[in-house]
């Protein structure tokens, strides 16, 4: 027998399956598909006329060629069945994809049994025979046959990876119990939501009745208080003015300060120091040096940058001031050089200073969280030692006294109210000086200079939001019946010594108060040991004066547009002294005679 080449394999024509789906799914060939189906065309069509030409010489050939194909899909057939499992079922003459009827069993890839989708890797294809797979279950069958050929799994026609053909169908069916499944979960989960809503809607309306319950016991203990505070008004604070008073107020200096929140008054060089911020906007912060008896612009004087906002302010003797400030620092500034010489660390941002009545090298710095300082200027910056407070509470105002033996104390004033502390024993506690710490807030504390016999601290009303003591303190606005003015109805307490270290408080007066701010009050001595009080009343923008001990109202000092954010008294060696007001548009110092 003649030889001559086999073809392994017959080649395939494109299978029009648009009549077979009707117009239940759309076949897209694609173009590279149509070409390849052309020329197989024209490679057939070549390949009979050369087999019409030779079609007598090659009956034989053919025989042949069809047993060797025969006893192969034989043996493909049987490694296909080791492999993949017989699919019990007939092919389907006319496969078709339904987007709602389509039994359960027809949604599925007949090779894993797991659903087709309409796009993807397990996308719904067909092959020439007609048979309805997932694609990437037939791309494995013929990776697996070596990438080349294989056989339909359901009838063992052949089929290449080009024949696969991706079936574009509107929708595919899923399983009902997936649905069912999806449905079971939408519902436990709806009704779970349910019952959460019922639970918070439940404490809304719990929470809503005891938020009324206890907004009527703050109604019914502002109403009580202001009824105390209206009748303590009508016999105390409003007291007609005194005529006995001989203390006279002249106006000596007048300058506008922008940003200026903090004056020391130094007599003995008649020199007025402002601290506060420059006029730009996020400038450092500076001293602002004023002479009282020259009429010489005043002198700025740019601090470090790291001292940031000044918060207290205190002169010594000798022609040198200290002042705390919110950059941790307490400086010492030299008015003849104008510069700082002296720095001090702060474990936190200082809010008081003073300087020792009986030594003028010892210095005191009052911290935010309640502690006191002790430094010796001689020795550097390294404090001496430090004092804990009775609370947190920053101390905003500080003062040194000497007691009746001579021993140093110190008066400081914070939240909780006036305290004492012992100077000379740094391990002793302070003790408050007055009672009710948990009633009221003290906003400012006096000291007669000099002496400590006499003390008047000024309080802002305080009231318990709740009946546990551990629940958080509410303030609240005091409005009388009266037109006061701005600010909050507080009251001013005289404290008079009654032993080497005990205090009782004694009258009571009301006024104006600042709401935010810790304001600055004085004591004015004059004549035979008799006293005045001096405080920046919110009301009148300006400063007022009562006659200690009876709080009769001496005299409306001045008046500003601006409430009154600092005010100081400095005592002269040739008798009487100096009052300076600040606010945020002017200084104003009078010279006080009597």
């Amino acid at each position: 027998m003649p030889s001559r080449s086999r073809t392994r394999g017959r080649a395939l024509h494109p299978v029009v399956l648009d009549d077979l789906f009707e117009d239940l799914v759309e076949i897209d060939y694609g173009q590279e598909d149509q070409e390849e189906g052309d020329g197989q065309e024209e490679t057939d069509d070549d390949g009979g006329s050369e087999e019409e030409d030779s079609q007598g010489s090659s009956d034989e050939d053919d025989e042949d060629e069809d047993e060797d194909e025969e006893e192969e899909d034989q043996d493909q057939q049987q490694r296909q069945r080791e492999e993949f499992p017989r699919v019990d079922c007939e092919p389907s003459t006319r496969p078709r994809v339904s987007a709602a009827g389509a039994a359960e069993e027809r949604a599925t890839c007949p090779v894993c049994m797991e659903p087709w989708a309409s796009q993807g890797p397990h996308r719904i294809s067909c092959i020439p025979c007609g048979h309805v797979y997932g694609r990437s279950c037939l791309e494995r069958w013929l990776n697996q046959r070596g990438n080349q050929s294989a056989t339909c799994p359901q009838c063992s026609k052949r089929f290449k990876h080009k024949d696969i053909i991706n079936l574009y169908a509107p929708e595919v069916a899923i399983p009902k119990n997936e649905l069912e499944k999806e449905i079971s979960y939408l519902r436990e989960r709806n009704d779970s939501l349910e019952k959460k809503v019922s639970h918070h809607d439940k404490l809304f309306e719990d929470m809503t009745k005891r938020q009324i319950a206890m907004e009527q016991r703050i109604i019914d203990a502002v109403s009580s208080k202001r009824q105390k505070v209206a009748e303590h008004s009508d016999r105390a604070a409003y007291l007609e003015p005194s005529t006995s008073a001989t203390v006279n107020f002249s106006l000596q200096n007048e300058l506008c300060l922008d940003g200026a929140r903090v004056i020391g008054i130094d007599v003995s060089n008649q020199i007025i120091l402002a601290s506060g911020r420059a006029a730009a906007v996020g400038a450092e912060p500076v001293l602002t040096k004023i002479s009282m008896t020259s009429a010489h612009q005043p002198c700025k004087i740019h601090l470090p940058p790291d001292t940031k906002a000044v918060r207290d302010m205190c002169i010594l003797p000798g022609g040198s001031a200290i002042f705390t400030s919110l950059g941790r620092k307490l400086s010492l500034f030299s008015m003849t050089t104008d510069n700082v010489v002296l720095q001090c660390d702060l474990p936190v941002p200082g809010w008081s200073c003073s300087a020792d009545v009986s030594s003028s090298c010892h210095i005191y710095a009052g911290l935010q969280n309640g502690t006191i300082l002790v430094f010796d200027i001689r020795q550097g910056a390294r404090p001496l030692h430090s004092m804990v407070g009775l609370s947190t509470n920053p101390i905003h105002t500080l003062h040194s006294v000497v007691d009746n033996n001579g021993c140093r104390k110190i008066l400081s004033a914070s939240a909780i109210g006036p305290c004492m502390w012992d100077a000379d024993d740094n391990e002793s506690r302070p003790h408050l000086l007055t009672g009710m710490p948990n009633q009221r807030v003290c906003i400012s504390l006096a000291c007669a200079p000099a002496s400590n016999d006499v003390l008047v601290a000024s309080f802002r009303p305080k009231v318990d939001a709740s009946e546990d003591a551990n629940a958080s303190q509410v303030y609240l606005s005091q409005t009388p019946t009266r037109n006061v003015g701005p600010g909050r109805l507080g009251h001013h307490t005289l404290i008079r010594r009654t032993g080497n270290a005990s205090f009782a408080e004694g009258t009571t007066c009301c006024g104006n108060v600042s709401e935010v701010r810790m304001s600055k009050s004085a004591i004015i001595p004059y004549g035979d040991d008799q006293h005045l009080l001096a405080y920046g009343d919110e009301s009148l923008r300006g400063v007022r004066t009562w006659q200690l001990p009876s709080f009769g109202i001496h005299a409306d000092v001045c008046s500003h547009r601006q409430p009154i954010l600092d005010l100081r008294y400095a005592e002269s060696s040739g008798g009487g002294g100096y009052l300076g007001c600040l606010s945020e548009e002017k200084l104003q110092v009078f010279r006080i005679t009597s």
